[in-house]
């Protein structure tokens, strides 16, 4: 039975206290000061100490002492806790508990807003530490009632909106107090997220790579604005930078997301603490190596209904894996000494907290760690260990009482004291009035038996072995009884309310016909109210937790592959180089070196490879690729963005990695799309599936950037509601270059006379990232691919750049190419196109399948691209299409996708050809590599096997078996009455370069 309120006799305070100075204008002024001691209790005392049949004396909101030997004043109610566990209360560190939310934008105007929509503070909108949650609170005592119930105290509520959402509080649950007693520090924290405010329209940023940028920006902004650099007053920078000294909390959610914040926080010096998303056992290592401290929580998913077999088929391996893995998240964390605290962010239900603290503990987590992570280490990351966190003299008196081991499933809260005051939850010395009665009114009698928990009772009722459906409600020491008649026909009840005393229950009977009587019910026996031992059936099971893989879905491998030495013997070498194909040669890789070439060669411990009838080739290079990347390829949430870049946003998860690599690719470019003239920067990969994202960059390649031109840049095709942006013309286009070129010339002129001290002025120019990026391309450190369609657009680019005194690297797709190839060539830019796309727009109209032969004719350096994850898996097709269309050798097709990638993106001494001394990115054919029957047998990068179809029969049975396995399993937790969920398709489709926002929806379900 729940209550709510105090009872009278320990109620000793007004439901809403009032300030000691104030004055009271609506009665007499009176205050409690009494003692409670609470006696004979186990007491926690902290997460590693507890204290057998102590004592625990509080006086007012204080903790006065605790121990075995404590002093009781006369005047303190004493509260018999005998047989009950006393803990320090729980402390939450991520909720919006409290928060009075504005008001949505409203729905109905689709035109994008690109600028800011205030005046005084920051130019974007999504940018608010200004906001501050403790002018923005309405206390929910029901919600709050909830989080008392399932053990939390005290709370860090913030508004979770913006990339940077202002400061979050640190209060307590006290019902019977105002918020001048509530709050504890009004400014505890400052938020971060990579996520839009939901209440402005600003466009910018529209991906997570534009959220990392902007966040980079306001750091250098703050700096330069708190040195005095500027006369115009911005209020979200002075509030940024006062905040500056408070708790740092990141909002990450996933595993790949807490890596990515925690970079984001080292650049400035930042130790975040980050608000996970569970799943951080999938990347245990890098976790462990951030060492940043954790916010965990705790939503475990339910188990998939799995029933109909084709719905079944929607859920991927990684889901079905998720729901048994993800209760072992905090017992790894701990293993790795990783240090997190626990919340009840996410859950849907906050009733479900306390059952799945425990499901953790069960799978493994130490109890002492999960007491940790609630108390004492929360309490010490807000700096108010002093006040909360461990039941100590002094302390404020924030505890609960549990009816016995708190992470037994049978126990409940029974009370939560929050600052002195007392919540009862259950009654900690409940009336038991359980057993079997004989039960007499209007001259019948019936047996009675009331069952179940002391807190949840049911009756039944019999007579002659005729049951009557029975509801009772107990209320110590009333009890009421409401019975149905037999007669289905008809909704005819008697009910009994009475009082119970000493195993006598008595009181008035309404009978059917509204007539008055007495009733009795004499309990005849007592049941022993301790559960009956089956150590079989009551013996929670832990089922086994399936093997994490790298990466943890699909086709991922038990262990990172490792390097191996290898030696292929027997086959036909295409190497790319002067040498031309070379047949029965044998290759040596070692230390991940291409290491001797020859005839014969000696194995001298190496894997030896039969290439008999096979051919050897080096790996496919995708010079145009969008695959593995996370949340948003565009960042087109202005006409330049050249301050993101996809290096902060690889997924190092996508299954699209594996199935370029059955296709041969070993690395690709992964580029920002073409929704802006000036795009962001690219990020160069080796496909080393089941490595991490830092280990996939390839750091040292020199560095590009997406530029673009036609249709997308000015929106043609984005709809009449999306033409406000500058440009709207390819005149405009290319008046945007113009701009910024001479914006980053200027920019440049400032800072060398500010460095120089020659300048007039003296005052630090703004440290801008964009400029910064667009000098390092008039520097010629940072080269452009440029999206490219119709040959005016394509002459005006190069022309401009020269104007400017550097050259265009690669136009890329350049499906007028064929008109303009002299001049690309005489311009030194390379052209990396599709074999045989044409017509799919109106630009692509004069599209011809001979453009790479002709361009390569006249001396331009050719490549044949992807843009598609699907074609980048036959890139070795498509480079065969040449050799019919443009009648170029079966060796300069294979090099359009091998070593002249590797040319135009200048890694060609390390990648693209089969040659002594470069990385061993190799692949095995079955056939020749321009075979339309030819298969990669094997992918090798740096020497590792990354793709062996010699295992793929093995690996996709073991993938069958585990899913039938899990399906089982959701069946048997189905069976058991545990509560399952609906079949979902994971939707994790293709990025194009017109794909908008951060998610597209092509479904490749069953493998992820």
């Amino acid at each position: 039975m729940r209550y709510l309120s105090l009872l009278l006799v320990f109620l000793l305070s007004f439901s809403v206290k009032a300030q000691e100075y104030f004055p009271k204008n609506d009665g007499v002024k009176q205050s409690f000061k009494n003692y409670f001691a609470l006696t004979n209790a186990t007491i926690y005392i902290s997460a590693t100490q507890k204290i057998e049949k102590a004592t625990l004396l509080i006086k007012e909101n204080k903790i006065v002492d605790v121990g075995t030997m404590i002093a009781i004043p006369k005047e303190a109610t004493i509260i018999d806790a005998t047989g009950k566990t006393i803990y320090p209360s729980f402390i939450e560190l991520y909720s919006e508990f409290g928060i009075n939310k504005p008001t949505a934008r409203p729905n109905g105007n689709f035109t994008p807003q690109y600028d800011t929509n205030r005046e005084g503070y920051y130019w974007n909108d999504h940018i608010k530490p200004e906001y501050n949650a403790y002018e923005n609170l309405s206390y929910d005592e029901k919600a709050a009632g909830n989080l008392r119930e399932v053990g939390f105290g005290s709370i860090l509520s913030h508004h979770n909106d913006g990339v940077i959402a202002g400061t979050g509080l640190f209060w307590t649950l006290n019902d019977k107090a105002t918020n001048a007693d509530r709050i504890i520090k009004e400014k505890i924290s400052q938020h971060f997220t990579f996520s839009r405010s939901k209440f402005t329209k600003q466009s910018y940023p529209s991906s997570m790579m534009g959220s990392m940028a902007l966040i980079r920006q306001v750091f250098h902004d703050a700096k330069w604005y708190a040195q005095g650099n500027t006369t115009n007053k911005d209020l979200s920078l002075e509030a940024f930078n006062a905040n500056k000294s408070l708790l740092q909390i990141f909002n990450a959610g996933d595993k790949l997301n807490d890596l990515r914040a925690d970079k984001l926080g080292d650049e400035f010096g930042i130790k975040f603490l980050i608000k996970g998303g569970g799943n951080e056992f999938e990347r245990i290592e890098e976790i462990k190596k951030s060492g940043a401290t954790y916010i965990i929580p705790l939503n475990f998913p339910d188990a998939y209904d799995v029933s109909d077999p084709y719905l079944a088929q929607q859920v991927s391996l990684s889901d079905m894996k998720f729901w048994n893995q993800a209760p072992f998240n905090l017992k790894l964390l701990a293993q790795n000494n990783v240090s997190f605290v626990i919340t009840s962010a996410d859950l849907k239900d906050t009733k479900s907290f306390l059952p799945n603290l425990r499901k953790a503990v069960l799978y493994g987590l130490p109890k002492d760690k999960a007491l940790l992570a609630l108390t004492e280490n929360p309490a010490k990351l807000v700096n108010q260990f002093d006040k909360i966190g461990s039941i100590t003299k002094g302390k404020l008196a924030n505890f609960i009482i549990v009816s016995g081991d708190l992470f037994d499933e049978k126990s409940t809260i029974l009370e939560n004291w929050v600052q002195g005051d007392r919540n009862i939850i259950d009654k900690i010395n409940p009336t038991d009035i359980r057993g079997t009665y004989d039960l007499t009114f209007d001259n019948q009698k019936f047996e009675l038996k009331i069952e179940g928990e002391t807190s949840k009772i049911e009756a039944k009722i019999s007579r002659d072995s005729i049951n009557y459906g029975t509801k009772i409600q107990f209320n110590d020491p009333w009890v009421n009884l409401v019975i149905k008649n037999q007669d289905t026909t008809k909704a005819n009840f008697v009910r009994l309310s009475g009082t119970f005393v000493k195993g006598l229950i008595q009181g008035k009977a309404v009978l059917e016909n509204g007539n008055e009587t007495t009733w009795t019910a004499i309990k005849k026996e007592i049941i022993n109210t301790e559960e009956k031992k089956d150590d079989k059936k009551d013996e929670p099971k832990v089922p086994e937790m399936y093997a994490v893989t790298f990466p943890n879905i699909a086709f991922g491998t038990k262990e990172k592959p490792k390097q191996e030495t290898i030696l292929f013997k027997n086959t036909t070498v295409w190497t790319g180089e002067k040498e031309g194909i070379l047949k029965g040669t044998d290759v040596l890789i070692q230390n991940g070196k291409i290491a001797k070439i020859g005839k014969n060669l000696p194995s001298s411990g190496a894997k030896v490879v039969d290439g008999t009838g096979k051919h050897l080739t080096a790996g496919i290079i995708d010079e145009h690729s969008h695959i593995a990347i996370s949340n948003g390829v565009n960042e087109g949430g202005q006409n330049s963005s050249a301050e993101v870049t996809i290096e902060d946003v690889v997924n190092s998860d996508d299954i699209n990695i594996y199935r370029n690599l059955s296709g041969g690719v070993t690395s690709a470019n992964l580029l920002h799309g073409s929704a802006n003239p000036i795009g962001g920067r690219a990020a160069f990969i080796k496909l080393k599936w089941g490595y991490s994202p830092d280990e996939m960059l390839v750091k040292d390649a020199p560095k590009y950037i997406k530029f673009a031109l036609g249709e997308n840049v000015k929106q043609s095709n984005w709809g009449d509601n999306a033409r406000n942006r500058f440009p709207q013309s390819r005149m405009g286009v290319e008046q945007v270059y113009e701009d910024y070129f001479t914006r980053a010339i200027e920019y440049k002129n400032e800072w060398d006379a500010y460095k120089s001290g020659k300048g007039k002025n003296k005052i630090m120019p703004r440290f801008d990232i964009e400029m910064e990026i667009l000098g390092e391309i008039l520097a010629k450190k940072r080269f452009i691919t440029c999206h490219s369609y119709v040959q005016s657009e394509i002459n005006m680019l190069m022309k401009l750049a020269e104007r400017y005194n550097f050259r265009i690297q690669t136009f890329t797709h350049i499906l007028e190419g064929y008109k303009v190839a002299d001049k690309m060539s005489a311009h030194g830019v390379a052209g990396s196109t599709f074999a045989d796309w044409w017509a799919y727009k109106f630009e692509v109209n004069d599209a011809i399948p001979y453009n790479a032969a002709i361009m390569q004719s006249q001396g331009v350096s050719v490549s044949i691209n992807s843009d598609d994850a699907e074609m980048s898996r036959r890139l070795n097709q498509e480079a065969a299409k040449t050799v019919k269309y443009g009648n170029v050798t079966e060796e300069e097709a294979w090099n359009f996708v091998t070593l002249n990638p590797a040319k135009i993106l200048q890694i060609d001494n390390k990648v693209g050809s089969i040659k002594i001394g470069k990385d061993a990115d190799v692949v095995l054919w079955s056939e020749s590599p321009l075979s339309i029957y030819t298969k990669a047998e094997k992918t090798i990068i740096d020497g590792i096997i990354f793709y062996d179809l010699e295992k793929e029969n093995q690996t996709l049975s073991q993938i069958q078996k585990e899913r039938a396995d899990l399906i089982n399993a959701m069946l048997d937790a189905k069976n058991k009455g545990m509560k399952t969920q609906a079949p979902k398709k994971k939707e994790t489709g293709h990025y194009h370069c017109d794909t908008l926002g951060e998610y597209c929806k092509e479904s490749h379900y069953k493998y992820n």
